[in-house]
């Protein structure tokens, strides 16, 4: 006999979004306050997503959490920051009015399942959509409606910026507890429709060191890393909005490409050094350099995040002369039909000319596959319940 229904039970999706001007150190770990702020492009959900759902139920004994089937660990410190938080947010609400929640489910314990419908840990921000996606969750199963950059926050900080669709600035704030420290939307994703992103995914194995002990040692030791923060970003925090306001693809590239580089060098001036980029990757940054260089003009950028994976950004007229440069570059393996993936790119054949400039010596599978995809919206609520990824006895359902 199944068990009584849940109070609530809701489903979301969250998207990945990927720094132009990158976030990298905290001046407050616990709260994940950053040093410097940081800007961003949400993709795509249609490529790259987290699906979450949230039950609450009298009957659960214990709050759990499932991630891509598996069941974690309830207690991680980031998780269970992003309960309370989200648990304080609702407590406030009803103790200011009396709606149609029902006050036992502050209560009652929550089950979640989550997955990502790409790898994870594989350097794709897949931290980032879970909690974002998790946050937006749970605000919507325990009726919470207030600002939810605090609560993604805590559970990674670049989370914040997948609150939002299009283009997202994480203000740094100023205060110490981190009340002004939140994202806001530079310009919705309908801005600028002929910008596409490439991810090419040169492995998605797990990363020998994650972001945040990373960060910890960079923040200790790399006198780059404080220059960076006071005396380099905000200059171009604001040329990289001004550069997306006017649509100024040139402006854009150079300066993604230029802080990509520059996040990389402060990774390199931590003691000991952390190179997150692989030689492939660096046979991506050449490749990019020579097509643009080849063309007279910046056509496409690059940007790394703590990973050895390209983000490609480029417009739509530029993409299949691309795609065909990476595929002479780095001729794909077994996989040719599903090397590209994502968005239809239309075949293109690379002129002899470029070819001669590119002056590459094949890498045959350094890329393992491309994800096309474009600009997205921000969180979306599924309302088919055949999308729960819980059952009514709020377990995870078999996989179909």
């Amino acid at each position: 006999m199944a068990s009584e229904k849940p109070l609530a039970v809701v489903t979301c999706t969250a998207p990945v979004n990927i720094a132009v001007i990158k976030y990298w150190g905290k001046r407050d770990e616990e709260l994940v306050l950053p040093i410097n702020s940081s800007l961003s492009v949400t993709l795509h959900q249609d490529q790259l997503k987290t699906t979450t759902t949230a039950a609450i139920s009298k009957d659960f004994t214990e709050d759990r959490v499932w991630l891509n089937g598996r069941e974690e660990d309830v207690g991680q410190p980031r998780l269970q920051a992003c309960l309370q938080e989200i648990r304080r947010l609702a407590r406030k609400r009803r103790n200011t009015w009396d709606g149609d929640l029902p006050p036992s489910s502050l209560n009652c314990k929550v089950h979640v399942a989550s997955e990502n419908n790409f790898p994870t840990a594989a350097g794709l921000a897949s931290s980032a959509a879970g909690y974002a996606c998790l946050a937006y969750t749970l605000a919507c199963v325990y009726g919470v409606e207030s600002d939810l950059s605090e609560v993604a926050r805590r559970g990674s900080g670049s989370a914040c910026r997948s609150l939002y669709g299009g283009f997202v600035e994480w203000q740094m704030g100023e205060q110490a507890d981190g009340k002004d420290s939140i994202a806001r939307q530079v310009a919705p994703e309908s801005h600028w429709p002929e910008l596409r992103v490439l991810i090419l995914v040169v492995s998605a194995e797990k990363k020998l060191m994650g972001s945040t002990v990373g960060m910890q040692a960079s923040v200790k030791t790399s006198p780059l890393l404080r220059f960076r923060a006071e005396s380099v970003v905000p200059a171009r925090m604001a040329e990289m909005t001004r550069c997306i306001q006017e649509r100024d693809f040139r402006g854009f590239a150079q300066l993604t490409m230029q802080d990509s580089n520059q996040f990389h060098a402060t990774c390199l001036d931590t003691f000991p050094p952390i190179s997150y980029l692989s030689h492939i990757s660096w046979r991506i940054i050449h490749l990019v350099h020579r097509f643009n260089a080849h063309h007279g003009d910046t056509k496409v950028a690059y940007t790394f995040d703590a990973g050895p994976n390209a983000v490609i950004f480029t417009l739509e007229d530029t993409m299949a002369d691309f795609v065909a440069a990476v595929r002479h570059t780095f001729p794909p393996g077994s996989n040719g039909d599903t090397f590209l993936r994502g968005l239809q790119v239309r075949p293109a054949s690379l002129p002899a000319e470029l070819k001669a400039a590119l002056a590459m010596e094949p890498t045959p599978g350094g890329v393992k596959y491309i994800i096309a995809t474009q600009v997205g919206p921000g969180p979306q609520i599924l309302d088919d319940p055949y999308t729960h990824l819980l059952g009514p006895d709020g377990l995870p359902k078999p996989a179909a």
